[in-house]
């Protein structure tokens, strides 16, 4: 696997919608999508996932170029992308995450 590129970075946050304020307050983040249990932001050229732990580990996430990268075991986000979460040797989770450019690709 080559060619990664970063997609966000995931922290856990207490409250969705209060953290989401701050973001957008503080760093002049644009929401991209928001419910109760995550959203993610745009701050500057950089993408930033609030999460809430019992939903989604802390992450950092890397983009992959095929579902095929992700092997047999990927799982489906409600947003459509298809993802594996793996771990670093010190226990950090790492997401390779693919992004269906039309909701159909099933490669």
């Amino acid at each position: 696997m080559r060619n990664l590129d970063l997609d966000h970075v995931a922290v856990n946050v207490d409250n969705i919608k209060t953290a989401v304020e701050w973001y957008t307050n503080n760093l002049g983040a644009e929401v991209t999508y928001i419910d109760e249990t995550w959203a993610m932001l745009e701050v500057g050229t950089a993408r930033l996932a609030l999460t809430i732990s019992n939903q989604h580990p802390p992450h950092t996430a890397f983009r992959v170029a095929s579902l095929d990268d992700l092997g047999p075991d990927y799982r489906e986000h409600r947003d459509g992308s298809c993802y594996v979460y793996i771990n670093d040797p010190s226990g950090n989770v790492i997401e390779l995450i693919y992004w269906r450019e039309d909701g159909t690709d099933k490669s």
